[in-house]
């Protein structure tokens, strides 16, 4: 297939947005999509050969994923910054941070999207929007906690879609707003605790900071943990159950 200009593949983003598709623009947005691949894969492979890390992910949306999101937001397609991307989990905020200045430095022309503090509907993650092979790859870093409050919140996606949006049932988009919140401290007081350590000859008050930190940081993840195993229950039942559990919270 020929290569299209950006403009071709705008008109063709606008198109889709309309009730009724083509066949023949389904084929064009297939092929698009699939352009994405040269480009992920070198970026995968660098990234595993820096640091020695696996990153999951995919070459490229699926095309009900990309029409979807066109018609949710107000967006072109040439635009569109997460058609191919991967995804790192790293423990904590330390590794979170240092995984990010590697690839920042390791990457040309790399952009920085850093949602921890100001999450976009509950979801925090450092995400890095790479350009190789002229194609834009987005690399998600996430802490475990971010990570597990992300795959909580597609589980109950498939419940109630809008939720990851903001919409829909509002106990549920409530509960992951508490979640997020709860997860972020957790993060936080761990860093702050990891950082303290990092002083030698540290001062009784310090060492009454480190002990603070730590403590509370170990008291949120338990608190994370029996929440999320009980939500994990509730979504295995229907509707109703989860409504009753958000009850109770």
């Amino acid at each position: 297939m020929a290569e299209i200009s950006k403009t071709q593949i705008d008109r063709l983003g606008e198109r889709l947005k309309e009730s009724i598709i083509s066949d023949d623009d389904l084929r064009l947005l297939d092929n698009y999509r699939r352009s994405f691949a040269e480009g992920y894969e070198i970026t995968v492979d660098k990234i595993r050969k820096k640091l020695g890390l696996n990153p999951t992910g995919r070459p490229a949306k699926s095309t009900a994923s990309i029409i979807d999101k066109l018609r949710r937001e107000s967006i072109r397609l040439t635009q569109m910054q997460d058609i191919a991307g991967c995804r790192i989990v790293v423990p904590d905020i330390t590794r979170q941070d240092h995984v990010v200045t590697i690839i920042k430095d390791y990457f040309d022309n790399v952009r920085v999207v850093d949602r921890r503090e100001n999450p976009s509907y509950g979801y925090r993650a450092v995400h890095l929007i790479i350009k190789c092979s002229g194609k834009i790859i987005e690399v998600q870093v996430r802490t475990s906690l971010q990570h597990l409050w992300a795959e909580i919140s597609e589980k109950i996606s498939d419940k109630d879609p809008m939720v990851k949006y903001g919409g829909g049932n509002k106990k549920i988009v409530a509960f992951l707003d508490r979640l997020s919140k709860l997860f972020y401290n957790t993060d936080l007081n761990e860093y702050k605790a990891a950082a303290l350590t990092l002083e030698n000859n540290l001062p009784q008050e310090l060492r009454r900071g480190f002990e603070e930190y730590h403590a509370k940081a170990i008291s949120l993840k338990e608190q994370a943990v029996e929440l999320c195993t009980e939500i994990r229950v509730e979504l295995e039942k229907d509707t109703g159950g989860l409504n009753d559990f958000l009850d109770s919270i």
